[in-house]
């Protein structure tokens, strides 16, 4: 009938928003999982409310996030709920599960340029369930939002329209500095089409071409460099304070990133989780085959999508090189762009076969659109579902990602209770030192002394620590403690085992005040001690 819509272009009207719904509602269900580091970013959202400045400790302006815009939107996001006293662990999940909806939608169209809708589908239903995606959504940090603002960059860079792609860029950057590996790549393609334009132009186009450069540099460096000023003058640094702990504060073998890495890239759907090792050793070899065999379709589909596809491997490379500790969600800003790639590949891996075999056995073709589901939608779905868990161990009980562990944060707010109740005085009046400093300086409000160094500049100077001293990849130097002299020192008990546990001087000022019991990375329990009076 005229006027109406046929079925193919139905369900590709309605699949989309259906995904991104069904995102929206896969999140908001699983409930919030907040992890530690999101703590951190609260308290710079609410001591900015309180009129405390950017700073994590009142009087001390410190850097300690490496995401102001999150930070700046989590304080607009609270004003009308609440102010100082608005629940930011609430806030960041919801709005993070609306984000992740809008980048499956993203998705979609971006798929949908390189091969057609169901590469759109297979992309945004893969990332709508992916627990790299999910889980650092309901946990409250960053990611949603820089996973976001990369792939809408990306888009409108697709699209040509390089003043969208400048704007997203700027806040990509203001997001997360690491965002410069996907930036720096489509600055350079950018700058090589006008260097070919006003080479091939005449008067009036190279004048045009000059323009639009010109209008891209303001609308990128005007935002980054208001920040940047800002930080230099308030912080005194122009670049996060976390990222000079990091690389120090933290012993790691040789080449440790790029393992881990390899097991990453060799697992997007946690093949790991349904065959074990060998879901490894296969997908070390596919999905990087898929994955160049897809970039180069999409190169062809679409010449600015070079710095795109490249993005994952960048990405890889310099945290490879780099070699910092590898924290979760650092594996997650490739996943989409992985996706897009490995899903074109096999699209068109599986259209060549079915072209060579159509003369010989015309009947096949009618499976085609077939095996295209399958391997683009109901594998991948398959093996993804196997990493959720319908009824986790702790927390609340919800359908929510394996990966999804927030075991330790509930031991540091079983902590943070416990000082609560039993500190003679306020304990805004007192000092805790710990590693771990999200959940604890959010819900104490106390002074924290962030023992790793990311918000305490002065805990750099204990680091490196001889490597003897180290149990896991971390250590408590004792000097510190003893040079700072805090109320209260929360810990896991592998943080000091071969450090502070083991001084004298440490143990005849400190007593012990309570034990959680916790094996959490081999330790025994978590400790909390007070200076002795």
């Amino acid at each position: 009938m005229k006027g109406c819509l046929s079925l193919p272009r139905f369900l590709s009207l309605t699949l989309p928003i259906a995904i991104a719904v069904f995102a929206i509602a896969l999140r908001l269900n699983a409930g919030a999982r907040t992890i530690d580091d999101s703590f951190i970013t609260y308290r710079y959202a609410r001591n900015i409310l309180a009129g405390n400045g950017f700073v994590f400790n009142p009087g001390e302006p410190v850097l300690g996030t490496t995401t102001p815009l999150y930070t700046l939107a989590l304080v607009l996001l609270a004003i009308p709920f609440g102010g100082v006293q608005a629940n930011f662990p609430i806030i960041s999940y919801v709005f993070n599960a609306l984000i992740d909806g809008a980048t499956c939608l993203l998705l979609y169209k971006m798929g949908k340029t390189f091969y057609g809708s169901l590469l759109g589908i297979a992309t945004s239903l893969a990332f709508a369930l992916a627990p790299y995606s999910v889980t650092f959504s309901i946990g409250g940090l960053e990611t949603s939002l820089i996973v976001l603002l990369l792939v809408a960059m990306s888009y409108a860079y697709l699209m040509d329209r390089v003043e969208w792609a400048a704007g997203l860029a700027a806040l990509a950057f203001l997001t997360r500095p690491d965002a410069l590996i996907l930036i720096f790549p489509l600055l350079i393609d950018f700058l090589f089409r006008t260097y070919r334009a006003i080479k091939a132009e005449h008067a009036s186009g190279r004048e045009k071409a000059i323009q639009r450069f010109s209008s891209v540099a303001l609308i990128f460096s005007v935002p980054c460099a208001i920040w940047l000023i800002f930080a230099y003058f308030y912080f005194g640094s122009l670049f996060p304070n976390s990222i000079a702990a990091k690389s120090v504060a933290y012993r790691l073998p040789e080449n440790s990133a790029l393992i881990r890495l390899l097991q990453h890239y060799a697992t997007p759907f946690f093949e790991e989780t349904t065959f074990g090792n060998w879901g490894i050793a296969v997908g070390l070899v596919l999905y990087p085959s898929l994955a160049c065999f897809g970039a180069m379709r999409c190169i062809r589909r679409n010449h600015r999508s070079v710095a795109i596809v490249l993005f994952p491997w960048l990405y890889f490379l310099v945290f490879a090189i780099a070699n910092p500790l590898i924290f979760r969600w650092y594996l997650t800003p490739p996943i989409p762009f992985y996706f897009v790639t490995i899903f074109t590949g096999s699209l068109m891996l599986l259209e060549q076969f079915f072209h060579k075999l159509a003369p010989k056995a015309p009947a096949l073709g009618r499976w085609f659109f077939g095996f295209q589901v399958l391997f683009a939608i109901i594998l991948p779905t398959v093996l993804i579902l196997r990493a959720w868990q319908l009824h986790p161990d702790h927390g609340q009980d919800r359908l929510a990602p394996q990966m999804a562990f927030i075991q330790l944060e509930l031991h540091y707010e079983e902590a943070a209770r416990f000082l609560k109740s039993n500190s003679p005085i306020p304990l805004s009046q007192t000092t805790i030192a710990a590693g771990d400093v999200g959940v604890l300086g959010y819900r104490t409000n106390a002074r924290i002394l962030d023992t790793v160094g990311l918000n305490s500049p002065q805990s750099l100077a204990y680091y490196p620590l001889d490597p003897e001293k180290y149990v896991i990849n971390y250590a408590i130097p004792t000097q510190l403690i003893m040079d700072t002299l805090p109320d209260y020192l929360v810990i896991l008990e592998v943080y000091g085992r071969k450090t502070l546990l083991l001084d004298e001087d440490f143990n005849s000022t400190y007593r012990l005040i309570h034990k959680i019991d916790t094996d959490i990375y081999e330790s025994n329990g978590m400790l909390i001690f007070q200076k002795r009076k």
